[in-house]
């Protein structure tokens, strides 16, 4: 496994992380053995950045971590989110609300001090505005957090938040369907240091090449009830394509995957090969998926030409498919 400086923070990272949403909720059903397994043999393959949030499961995902936690004898990072909970999201956000809510996750995780705290997806005049980041300031100040960040659905709410002082991270959905971010954002977070965390780098599985358009999904499953964003930003289901079309063009993708890796591992290589990237984050709901994601860590990076056809393909096909804010 590689590693990677994160931002500003001194802390080196591995580049592969492991996302914990599907540990909590919104993915079917994850076991309370099967996401133990998932942690622990991500942790045996290297991965050592764990990202997860309050509201997965009502605080199930981090209560995993949590337990996970305390079975470690090295060190690992652990980054999670505060301001979708009900009592916050959407017009309610008040320190005493988010202090309670970061209160919360410090006893769901076990912990003293958050290692990242992150802004999760909260309305855009919230973060205008700034108070909320003078409260996250406020509880470093204090030690309750080592470093905060924001998890954002579009370019504008990352170039909003990079005006904030002390801004640690931001976390976006970048994969071979968005790539917007290269030319918007990368190189004003590489000057300012700002560590880059990429969740859905598999846009939902889309490129996996393992759905077809008939492929269905279980009832507690995002990518059933979300595909159109009728729970939340339809950008977080599919990279916010119709699904139908997102499987077409991952179709179109196929025939580009070297001879030597799947589709899902040159995706996930894809991103690695910006070296504005942290670290990415793919969830996983099964150990195997966890071993195999590890392993792209020491895969050689892509041709330069297919990076340029990939790009050509995203430009002419997929970009004006996107849904939702970008």
């Amino acid at each position: 496994m590689q590693h990677r400086l994160f931002g500003q923070t001194g802390f080196k990272v591995s580049e592969m992380g492991l996302g914990c949403w599907q540990l909590g909720a919104d993915w079917g059903m994850v076991s309370e053995n099967t996401a133990m397994d998932i942690l622990r043999t991500a942790w045996e393959q290297g991965i050592a950045f764990f990202d997860t949030a309050d509201v997965y499961g009502s605080g199930r995902s981090e209560e995993f971590v949590g337990r996970f936690l305390k079975e470690l004898s090295g060190e690992c990072f652990v980054a999670t989110k505060v301001g979708r909970s009900p009592d916050l999201y959407p017009d309610r956000y008040s320190e005493k609300g988010v202090r309670s809510c970061v209160e919360a996750s410090l006893r769901r995780l076990g912990v003293e001090a958050l290692d990242l705290i992150q802004l999760h997806c909260i309305p855009t005049e919230v973060m205008a505005q700034g108070d909320v980041f003078d409260w996250l300031r406020r509880l470093q100040q204090e030690g309750k957090i080592k470093n905060f960040g924001a998890s954002v659905e579009s370019m504008d709410e990352a170039l909003l938040c990079m005006r904030q002082e002390g801004l640690g991270s931001l976390q976006i959905i970048f994969n071979i369907f968005r790539q917007k971010p290269i030319e918007t954002i990368f190189g004003k977070a590489q000057e300012k240091k700002i560590a880059i965390i990429v969740r859905l780098p598999l846009a939902s599985g889309l490129l996996t090449g393992k759905f077809a358009a008939d492929t269905s999904f279980a009832e507690n499953d995002h990518r059933n009830y979300n595909r159109d964003g009728a729970m939340f930003n339809v950008g977080e289901t599919f990279a916010g394509l119709p699904f139908e079309k997102g499987v077409q063009l991952a179709n179109t993708v196929e025939p580009l995957v070297p001879a030597d890796r799947d589709m899902a591992q040159m995706a996930l290589r894809w991103i690695l090969d910006f070296e504005t990237v942290s670290v990415v984050i793919p969830g996983a709901t099964r150990p195997e998926q966890a071993i195999a994601n590890a392993r792209v860590s020491d895969l050689p990076p892509l041709d330069p030409i297919l990076h340029t056809r990939l790009k050509d393909l995203y430009i002419k096909k997929v970009h004006d498919h996107i849904r939702g804010p970008y």
